[in-house]
């Protein structure tokens, strides 16, 4: 395992399983540091402040970004999520991993402020897949849905702006791949790779 401390920016469109990837590969990876974002989204019942999210308002939200606090934030789905730059730097400093689990609008904006940063992209295997974990969640009516997997298509489209791209087929081999990447090891998950341009077409089509 690499072991000069870095960031790592995993964005995917939402019902790929980004969020519990993430989590697995920090369960098995202690001093792995998840940098918990902020959102404006209202809370989950299965959701706790702090650990999953940093719920705040939109205007609390709006001061966080005037003051420069943000590395990045996008508007996703009609709500604001932002990443702390004190947290980020911190755990840095710290020497630790930092996993950052934003979307691709963030990435963008990560990319230009840290550009040693790695990114990558997590696709589901195919879009029925994509649609079926979606509705899995049965927190969302059939017209969010239906907005949810417009948006998720259009996020797909930026997968190749990635350095890797990891499809979460079954997720103990996701996590497989994803240690590997950041363990430099992931040479079939380069977002160039031909094999793995042809899933990703086959997906996407």
């Amino acid at each position: 395992m690499n072991n000069v401390p870095s960031l790592f920016v995993i964005a995917a469109p939402s019902g790929a399983g980004k969020t519990t990837l993430v989590k697995a590969l920090v369960d098995r990876n202690p001093s792995f540091k998840f940098s918990i974002s902020y959102t404006t989204r209202k809370q989950r019942s299965t959701e706790e402040h702090g650990r999953d999210y940093f719920f705040v308002t939109p205007e609390e939200f709006e001061i966080l970004r005037e003051r420069g606090e943000l590395l990045e934030s996008a508007l996703v789905f009609d709500n604001h999520y932002g990443t702390s730059r004190s947290q980020v730097e911190d755990h840095l400093a710290e020497g630790n991993h930092v996993i950052l689990e934003i979307d691709w609008q963030g990435a963008q904006q990560v990319r230009k402020s840290m550009p040693g940063c790695t990114t990558i992209f997590v696709l589901p295997p195919s879009r029925p897949e994509l649609e079926r974990r979606l509705r899995g969640r049965q927190t969302d009516s059939d017209d969010v849905i239906a907005r949810r997997l417009s948006d998720a298509l259009g996020d797909m489209s930026h997968w190749d702006e990635f350095d890797y791209v990891i499809i979460n087929d079954e997720l103990e081999h996701a996590v497989t791949e994803l240690e590997a990447v950041i363990a430099g090891d992931g040479g079939e998950n380069r977002v160039n790779h031909p094999r793995l341009e042809q899933r990703v077409k086959n997906i996407l089509v």
